[in-house]
C-alpha cells in the first residue's frame, strides 16, 4: 500500500516556523509593525505570491495536478521550454500520485508580468509520477517512503534529477534531532527528456544504510559554468528540520560534465579549505562555505547573468534568504531575508512578503536578472495540502 507523506509531515511543517498571518492583500498591521503579506501583484509589476496549484480552474489542474510542493524550475534546452519539478502530489480529486511529479510551461514571462502558467505534464500528458519505484516497500535499497527530488539540469540532450530516497517519512514527527530519516539520495537521467528515467547505479548512503548527515544528500545545479565545468552545491537532507547537525553546512565541488554524464561521480574536484581554498583533486572532501549557524533547509544555487544566486530556507531567521557570489568559489555576500514567517520581526523583516510556514524557496533560471530573481517557494495550507507560490522582483 502507497504511504502519503504529505500525511506525514502535516504537523511538522507548519509548526517550524510557527503562525503566520493568514494570505491577502497590500498592507496589515500586528504587534506594532507594519507588515507585507504575499498577493498577486498586478499592473506588469511582478508576482508576490501568486498560486500555481492548488486553485479551481487553474493550469496545474488542467495537467491532472491538484496539489503539490517544490516545483523546482528548470530550462529544458533541446525545445527552449520549463520543466517544474514536484515532490509528492496529490491530483484534482486530492488522491496521491506519488513523486517526483513534473509539469512544463511553453514560455516563460521573465518579467513577472504574468504568473508561471503551466502547458504540459510529463510523462504522456497528465501529472503522474516520474520514476518506476513504488512507495513504502524495499525497492532494492531498503524500505522507501518516498523520493524527494532536489534538483533537476538538462545539458547535452539529457536530462538529470537529482532526489533523497527517505526511509521515515517526510517531516516525520518522531524523528529525532540528530536523525536525517534518509534512506540514501541518487541521480536519475532521462534521455527523452522526462519521460522514461534511468538510476545511476552509484548511490550516496543515508541514515539507513549507515550514513547519517550525509553531506551528498541535498544537491543543486549551479549550472556549467563558461569554464567548462559543472558546479554542484550539496549539503544534507533534513526531512524534519530538527537535524542538530544542519547549521547551515553547504559544500561546493565540481566536475567535467562529459565525467558526469558517463557517471563518473569519483572524478569530482572539491573546494577545500587548508590554510587557504583550493580545488582539491585527491578526494579530500569539500569544506563548508560558511561557519556553523542557522539551520538551513532546502536551498537553491543558479548562475544568472554572471552573478551565482543562492537562496535557502533559515529555520532559526524564519526566512527565505539569498546570498550572491561574483564565482561558485568566491566569498559570497551576507544574507538577505526575503520571504519571512516568524513573529518577532527584526527590522530586517519589515515590510518583507509574509507567509505562514514556507519552505523550499528555488531560484527561477529564467529570473530577469542577478538583481530581479523569481523564486517559487513551497507553503504547507491552513487547507491541509501542499502548494506553491511565485515571488517576482527579490533582489537578493
Amino acid at each position: 500500500m502507497s504511504v502519503s507523506p504529505r500525511q506525514d509531515g502535516e504537523f511538522t511543517r507548519r509548526s517550524v516556523l510557527g503562525a503566520g498571518l493568514a494570505l491577502g492583500t497590500g498592507l496589515t498591521v500586528g504587534s506594532g509593525l507594519l507588515r507585507a503579506t504575499p498577493a498577486a501583484a498586478t499592473n506588469g509589476i511582478g508576482q508576490t505570491g501568486a498560486p500555481l496549484c492548488q486553485q479551481p480552474g487553474d493550469s496545474a489542474g488542467r495537467q491532472g495536478l491538484g496539489s503539490g510542493d517544490l516545483c523546482i524550475p528548470y530550462y529544458r534546452e533541446h525545445d527552449k521550454t520549463w520543466g517544474y519539478v514536484f515532490g509528492d502530489s496529490n491530483d484534482t480529486s486530492n488522491t496521491y500520485i506519488g513523486s517526483p511529479v513534473m509539469l512544463n510551461q511553453a514560455t516563460f514571462d521573465r518579467s513577472g508580468a504574468t504568473p508561471i502558467a503551466f502547458t504540459y505534464a510529463m510523462p504522456n500528458g497528465t501529472a503522474d509520477q516520474l520514476f518506476n519505484y513504488t512507495h513504502g516497500v524495499d525497492n532494492g535499497y531498503g524500505q522507501e517512503s518516498t523520493r524527494i527530488p532536489n534538483d533537476c539540469i538538462e545539458f547535452g540532450g539529457r536530462t538529470y534529477l537529482q532526489y533523497t530516497s527517505v526511509h521515515n517519512g517526510i517531516g516525520s514527527s518522531d524523528l529525532p534531532p540528530g536523525e536525517d530519516g534518509s534512506l540514501m539520495s541518487g541521480v536519475a537521467y532521462s534521455d527523452d527528456f522526462g519521460a522514461t528515467w534511468t538510476d545511476y547505479p552509484y548511490h550516496w548512503d543515508g541514515q539507513y544504510r549507515g550514513v547519517n548527515q550525509s553531506m551528498y544528500g541535498m544537491w543543486s545545479f549551479a549550472g556549467i559554468d563558461p569554464d567548462g565545468w559543472l558546479y554542484i552545491f550539496s549539503k544534507r537532507w533534513n526531512g524534519s528540520h530538527k537535524n542538530t547537525a544542519d547549521q547551515g553546512a553547504i559544500q561546493l565541488f565540481r566536475i567535467n560534465p562529459d565525467e558526469f554524464r558517463a557517471g563518473n561521480f569519483g572524478a569530482q574536484q572539491n573546494w577545500t579549505y587548508n590554510g587557504s581554498w583550493y580545488w582539491a583533486t585527491d578526494g579530500t572532501p569539500p569544506t563548508p562555505l560558511f561557519a556553523p549557524g542557522n539551520n538551513i533547509g532546502e536551498f537553491s544555487v543558479k548562475r544568472i547573468d554572471n552573478t551565482y544566486c543562492m537562496s535557502y530556507l533559515d529555520l532559526v531567521d524564519g526566512s527565505i534568504s539569498t546570498r550572491t557570489a561574483a564565482r561558485p568559489d568566491a566569498a559570497w555576500s551576507a544574507p538577505t531575508p526575503q520571504i519571512v514567517a516568524n513573529t518577532s520581526w527584526p527590522p530586517n523583516h519589515w515590510l518583507r512578503p509574509q507567509l505562514d510556514s514556507p519552505y523550499g524557496g528555488y531560484i527561477h533560471p529564467g529570473s530577469a536578472s542577478a538583481t530581479s530573481l523569481t523564486l517559487i517557494v513551497s507553503q504547507w495550507t491552513q487547507q491541509g495540502a501542499y502548494r506553491v507560490l511565485q515571488y517576482d522582483g527579490i533582489k537578493p
